[in-house]
């Protein structure tokens, strides 16, 4: 077996060009600076909606350039679609048990 024999074997691999690390690292600065300057602004209760969301995409670039899953198998996009599933199933359960907390009076303490 011939070495392009072998690698064929082995899958394809996906090579990025060091400029789109570059890119993604200056976008990821830029959303950082976004980030600071929309925490100066007062939106009211779109400050944290806002900052979420500059998050959110920060980590998606992150996860998807940085941890290659974007170019990853269809069983690693299964995996992390399955951890994202069990994250949003926990935060509903924090957010159930927080929205109910006012529902029941708080029991009083008798000596």
């Amino acid at each position: 077996m011939d070495a392009h024999a072998h690698h064929a074997d082995l899958g394809h691999e996906h090579v990025t060009p060091l400029s789109v690390y570059f890119g993604i690292f200056g976008g990821l600065m830029a959303l950082t600076a976004i980030t600071v300057a929309v925490a100066w602004l007062n939106l009211g209760s779109l400050n944290i909606l806002v900052a979420l969301g500059v998050a959110v995409f920060k980590a998606s670039l992150v996860v998807l350039y940085f941890m290659h899953l974007k170019y990853s198998s269809k069983l690693t996009w299964i995996v992390v679609g399955a951890g994202l599933f069990w994250l949003m199933i926990l935060l509903g359960i924090l957010m159930a048990d927080y929205l109910t907390r006012g529902w029941l009076p708080s029991p009083t303490i008798v000596h």
